[in-house]
């Protein structure tokens, strides 16, 4: 409905600045396309067709010709029926200058039609000169009455209906899409179409560690005031880069920097609005603790590369959206991320070497890859952003006594069927070091896989609730790996917290 209004905006746009805009309603394709080949040569001439007579009034109110051809002999409806129902519109188009292209030549037949309602007849196929002369000359009769007359007064009044609409259905949609894609799809019914194109776009994905068990303890309304607050600050920073946000996932975020525009710095962009979001979260966990809420941590990963762009769905239901291995390698890329941190691919990478902060980088093999590809540690961006984020290092300070735990290996989203026993041995303020108690090496968890731990107690079989983190590295030799936590329940880390600064009181008496 709404493309449809904004159709017939721009058709009476283009009636008032003196644009010849042409219908044909002829059921012979044949006969479209010989008469569509006539005038789409002529720069002020925009030409519609329409097939079926049964659409012709829809196709009338929504292009608001300047000159109607038609033919007589039509299936569903006769061709001088409607030209009676062409006349008995109830708006401005029931004026529109009509000729009858017809094989009919008896006379009987043109008075009938000129009696109806027809503003000239020719038999077709008409003499191309001829039938331009005579379209210009109607439509410049027709351009020129409604400038003189009260129509031209309506027209101005449902314009600025129409622009009115125009606003309200900007402000709705932009809720859920970007402006840019707004605009596009507003443009006509091509916009519309199901289907996209491959071009090489930059990819941002964001995702909140520990949200999903953080929202277990609160009511159905504090998580959607938080994600709406959240969400809400994480778009002002998008949209301040020129991102066009392509879903929310929860309380993930799929970006795109490419579409449905390219920009030559679409991956500097990304990157800087990567980093403008981690510094936007200081004001987020700001707002967390005024709640009375533990600190959210969010992840990012940043990929460039080939994807298929467009309109994905069914004539029912659609969404602009992008698919490719490139987008999941983007989804990979930020699963291998701890809280607060942004990595990008190679391929981003060499769209951004000059400026770009790099603190590491590490080799891997994501699931679906053939061959490992590196990914980069982002902390800063020079040039026109200068945005960094702080870097201070993680200080794991040895436990006086070690605190036993079991852990099991994530596969992807499952968690593993072997448990195994360790201790905590050092602690920081968002991770630790384990020291396993397993001897097999095929035992111990790789860099960047995620575990879930429970804490023991001594002398009973009592443990904590599950503990996540992702392992930073490993020891194999010594038997130890770090993790960095990813999601920790209240009680368990209030109980980590106490221990850590009591560790930081004794470290600075004795330093005193």
């Amino acid at each position: 409905m709404y493309t449809h209004q904004f159709s017939i905006l721009n058709s009476q746009f283009s009636i008032l600045n003196s644009q010849i805009t042409v219908l044909l309603i002829d059921d012979q394709p044949i006969i479209g396309e010989a008469i569509r080949r006539m005038l789409t040569t002529e720069a002020d001439i925009v030409f519609h067709y329409c097939s079926d007579p049964t659409q012709a009034l829809k196709m009338v109110r929504q292009y608001l010709p300047t000159v109607i051809l038609q033919d007589l002999v039509m299936p569903d409806i006769d061709g001088l029926t409607l030209v009676r129902f062409l006349r008995a519109l109830d708006s401005p188009a029931r004026d529109t200058p009509l000729i009858v292209l017809s094989s009919k030549e008896e006379p009987i037949i043109k008075a009938k039609a000129f009696r109806l309602g027809a503003n000239d007849y020719l038999v077709k196929l008409p003499d191309k000169l001829e039938l331009l002369a005579r379209i210009r000359y109607h439509s410049s009769a027709y351009i020129n009455l409604l400038q003189r007359n009260e129509a031209y007064q309506a027209i101005q009044e449902y314009l600025k209906q129409l622009e009115q609409k125009n606003q309200l259905i900007r402000q709705i949609f932009g809720r859920y899409l970007s402006d840019e894609v707004v605009a596009s799809l507003l443009e006509g019914p091509e916009a519309l179409k199901i289907g996209g194109d491959r071009r090489k776009i930059t990819m941002l994905t964001s995702d909140l560690r520990g949200f999903t068990q953080l929202s277990e303890r609160l009511s159905p309304e504090e998580v959607v005031k938080i994600l709406n607050f959240y969400l809400g600050e994480m778009t002002d920073v998008i949209t301040s880069y020129q991102g066009t946000i392509d879903e929310f996932m929860g309380d993930g975020i799929l970006v795109l920097f490419g579409a449905p525009n390219f920009r030559e710095d679409d991956a500097v962009r990304a990157v800087a609005c990567a980093i403008a979001m981690q510094l936007a979260m200081v004001g987020v966990n700001q707002q967390m603790q005024e709640w009375g809420l533990p600190n959210l941590e969010m992840g990012i990963g940043i990929n460039t590369g080939e994807v298929v762009v467009g309109n994905i769905g069914s004539e029912k239901r659609t969404t602009y959206s992008v698919v490719g291995s490139q987008v999941n390698l983007t989804y990979r890329i930020e699963s291998y991320t701890i809280g607060g941190q942004i990595l990008i691919s190679e391929s981003t990478l060499q769209e951004v070497n000059s400026i770009v902060g790099i603190n590491g980088h590490r080799e891997i093999l994501p699931k679906g890859v053939k061959q490992p590809i590196t990914i980069y540690d982002v902390v800063g961006i020079a040039g026109e952003y200068n945005l960094f984020m702080s870097t201070e290092a993680e200080v794991f300070l040895p436990l006086p006594q070690e605190i036993p735990v079991q852990y099991t290996i994530l596969e992807g989203k499952t968690v593993g069927k072997n448990v195994f026993t360790g201790s905590l041995v050092k602690l920081s303020a968002k991770g630790a070091m384990i020291l396993s108690h397993q001897r097999r090496r095929d035992d111990m968890p790789s860099e960047l896989s995620n575990i879930k731990l429970n804490l023991l107690e001594e002398n009973s079989t009592e443990v904590s609730e599950d503990i996540y983190a992702k392992v930073l590295e490993s020891q194999l030799e010594e038997r130890t790996f770090y993790i960095h936590f990813t999601a920790k329940p209240w009680d368990v880390g209030e109980k980590l917290e106490a221990i850590y600064k009591s560790l930081t009181m004794k470290g600075i008496g004795n330093r005193e």
